[in-house]
């Protein structure tokens, strides 16, 4: 049995017994009677200068230990640019953001201090939708724009605009004006998505030796690390991040803005200092997906190929660029991923806004803007007379076609996933019947993601009772990754039981550098890092078990937690007595292993701001729905649901099909239910369990799940990440089930009832909505 032979199999997850059984020590169960306890004034306004600012009346409040304000932490941090304050000096740029922080020996008593900070604000006229932002003349949300760090080269900005990207390749203007070609233009809007995991952010800090030891909820250690220490002007190593079991995150959890908070506060005080977010700040201050606009012109052939094809998207990143100058890169790998293109030029803008700032959630980017290239899609079809699967299997990259940075894919992977969704669906059957009355509606979308690899490392230390550590700054966020497939990988090089591969939590004082929990990259950058580790550990096993059985390394092998003769079963010796030898005569046995992206090639000048200007690992997703329409209701029922999703090599496929199953029933939220609005100052409404509707246990829905196995990948033994991508398609797939349900055009999710019922009854606005001129939308491409 080879190495990867052995790594497979539907491993349980070892932490499931103590989350059941609510044993488990997340970050607030680590404070104890010391901790002393934090909270935040945050501002009441969505743009304001600080006139006064007066913390002397808190500082003399019972139980207070210190109160902390931007002169504290100076320094501005960012992604692409450091435009982000750990708390407001000047001015304020949104509802909720951080002012000042009390420390005092309880709660009530902080929040008690907070109540006693006296504030004097004047009031600036708020910018708050995208439209305003880049209305002539508009308000500068940041007036000093041109004076903030540059922290990552080639991006465009100006004004409101913090970050533009753009992908161009080929003649655009010349394949729309052929006379042969038929010109299809759609108009796209979607809202805000709250991550909602059930464990709010939430980091205790501690001043030890001089230096600053968080533990914290978080899916990326190093960030913190570094953040915290640029704005408090520490170097990062006097930063300590060691990270306990995580409630969930799904990306939420990239933020980095509670923890330098507590850091602050624990330096001030000499105390360890806790701040956890109230569910009412968790809703109301988070990184919600951004709402985005997204316009895409096509230029079809008849014979249906696409000649050239431009877009633009507009992505609210609220008051400060963040994530979203990042995510800018994405637009080109994910509306320039899914179709053979003749000529293509997108852009993608990151606005600022007088709103609560967005960022990361699960696929982001991409499942919005699959949404609009999957509806468009099937517009081009209903326009130009093509069966739309069809269509999709003429379209889809194949084998040598270039993307928009013009990327050269790899290998035919969405055709014959689509053949594979035809016989899921001829398995699973039809669902129709179900609709009795009800307007009915099936549709197939295809949709292409990517694994982000970036730098990891890990390294590996096997004990001499032949269990095995793996020490690595991975943090496990609920995917299971750390506590299944990662032990599955060292365990399969090394002969062991995964049972007996231990995941330490992670430390930064302890492991190398990683970017962190995210973007399907866990396994993938991890995993190599850990077969890397593992090399020079089965060299020195091997050696060893050489000179104590008397046989050559080559007629050796790992298996079973013993060193046994190849063609002998159960002889030779336990991999414990050859690590006890080994450690006798030469030491421990340990290996270090690192990994990063192997930087796959685009076209030259085909990508301009663009963080990621190529794609080391595509994943490819086709989804099939059936959906009923009520139309005296609006309702939606999803009849039927089927995933086609490409895997690489499934480790453990018990595991994918509930991230399968997870991702689908989050889409549905997404698509149907969830909606995240803002009040006229600003701010987000829905506050709390009770005012956002999330998917309920009636509202999941059974996948049918086809793993596709063997697309190209250079990921650890041909892997692929797959908690990212099953978001992917969801909200695309219902809209597009549900346009061919009611025959009308659907650009607008969530498809609440309300919503339905207006595209019913041709009441839905046509995008642009009214605020949003053509001629602005537009000028958005020039």
């Amino acid at each position: 049995m080879s190495e990867v032979e052995r790594t497979i199999m539907n491993l349980p997850r070892r932490d499931a017994p103590d989350k059941l059984r609510g044993r488990t020590k997340y970050t607030n169960d680590r404070m104890d009677s010391t901790t002393l306890h934090a909270a935040l004034l945050r501002s009441t306004v969505p743009a304001g200068r600080i006139a006064r600012l007066d913390v002397s009346r808190a500082l003399k409040c019972p139980g207070v230990r210190a109160v902390a304000t931007a002169g504290d932490a100076p320094g501005l941090f960012g992604i692409g640019v450091a435009d982000h304050p750990l708390f407001a000096s000047d001015t304020i740029r949104y509802i909720g953001e951080p002012i000042a922080a009390v420390a005092a020996e309880t709660l009530e008593q902080a929040r008690a201090a907070i109540a006693a900070i006296e504030l004097e604000v004047e009031p600036l006229a708020p910018v708050l939708t995208m439209e305003e932002a880049l209305a002539p003349g508009a308000r500068l949300v940041h007036e000093n724009w041109r004076n903030y760090e540059i922290l990552f080269e080639g991006g465009s900005r100006r004004g409101n605009i913090a970050w533009e990207a753009k992908a161009m390749r080929g003649d655009v203007d010349a394949a729309f004006a052929r006379s042969d070609v038929r010109i299809v233009e759609s108009t796209f809007r979607v809202g805000r998505q709250n991550h909602v995991p059930f464990e709010p952010r939430v980091a205790i800090c501690s001043w030890e030796d001089d230096r600053a030891h968080i533990q914290t909820s978080t899916q990326v250690p190093w960030t913190v690390r570094n953040v915290t220490g640029r704005v408090m002007g520490l170097t990062p190593g006097r930063v300590r991040v060691t990270v306990p079991a995580v409630g969930g995150g799904f990306g939420l959890k990239f933020d980095a803005t509670i923890e330098p908070i507590t850091a602050v506060l624990a330096r001030k005080t000499g105390r360890a200092v806790m701040l956890e977010n109230s569910r009412f700040e968790e809703m109301t201050t988070c990184l919600c997906r951004e709402n985005a606009d997204i316009r895409i012109r096509s230029a079809v052939a008849a014979d249906g190929e696409i000649v050239g094809r431009e877009a633009t998207v507009l992505m609210d990143c609220g008051a400060y660029g963040g994530e979203q100058i990042f995510l800018t890169t994405m637009t080109a790998h994910t509306l320039g991923g899914n179709y053979r293109l003749g000529a293509v030029r997108l852009t993608s803008r990151a606005i600022y806004t007088n709103t609560p700032p967005n960022g990361a959630f699960r696929a982001c980017n991409g499942v919005y803007n699959t949404f609009a290239l999957e509806r468009h899609t099937d517009e081009i079809c209903a326009e130009l007379g093509f069966n739309p699967i069809e269509f999709r299997r003429r379209n889809v990259l194949g084998d040598g076609d270039l993307g928009a940075t013009g990327q050269p894919f790899e290998g035919e992977v969405l055709r014959p996933m689509l053949d594979r969704m035809e016989g899921l669906r001829e398995k699973v059957g039809s669902a129709r019947e179900r609709a009795a009355g009800r307007l009915y509606g099936r549709a197939t979308t295809v949709g292409t993601w990517f694994i982000f690899v970036g730098p990891s490392s890990a390294t590996v230390n096997l004990n001499a009772d032949g269990s095995a550590t793996l020490v690595t700054s991975g943090v496990e966020i609920g995917s299971g990754t750390m506590t299944q497939s990662l032990p599955q990988i060292v365990a399969g090089q090394l002969g062991l039981d995964p049972r007996d591969v231990i995941v330490k939590q992670a430390d930064t004082d302890a492991a190398g550098l990683d970017v962190g929990v995210g973007g399907g990259r866990t396994t993938v950058s991890i995993g190599a890092a850990s077969i890397e580790a593992c090399v020079p550990i089965r060299e020195k096993l091997l050696k060893t078990a050489s000179e104590m059985l008397q046989t050559p390394p080559e007629r050796l092998t790992l298996r079973n937690g013993r060193v046994e003769i190849a063609a002998v079963p159960g002889s030779g010796a336990t991999v414990a007595e050859v690590v006890q030898r080994a450690q006798s005569i030469s030491g421990p046995v340990t290996g270090t292993g690192s990994f990063t992206a192997k930087n796959v090639p685009a076209m030259a000048g085909c990508a301009m701001g663009h963080f990621i200007e190529a794609i080391d690992i595509p994943v490819f997703a086709v989804h099939d729905a059936e959906v009923a329409v009520d139309p005296e209701t609006g309702h939606v029922e999803v009849l039927s649901y089927s995933v086609v999703q490409d895997v690489g090599r499934a480790l453990n496929p018990l595991a994918i099909h509930g991230q399968v199953q997870g991702g689908v029933v989050q889409g549905l939220g997404y698509a149907l239910h969830e909606e995240v609005t803002l009040g006229g100052e600003g701010e987000i409404r829905q506050s709390g369990f009770e005012t956002y509707r999330l998917p309920l246990a009636l509202d999941a829905v059974p996948v049918a799940i086809d793993l596709y196995e063997g697309a190209p990948s250079m990921g650890p033994l041909g892997t692929k990440g797959a908690g990212e991508v099953p978001i992917l398609n969801t909200a695309a797939t219902v809209a597009c089930a549900v346009a061919n349900a009611t025959g009308r055009l659907v650009r607008e999710i969530p498809l609440t009832p309300p919503r339905v019922l207006r595209i019913l009854r041709d009441r839905e606005p046509a995008l642009p909505h009214p605020h949003i001129s053509a001629d602005w939308l537009q000028n958005t491409l020039d």
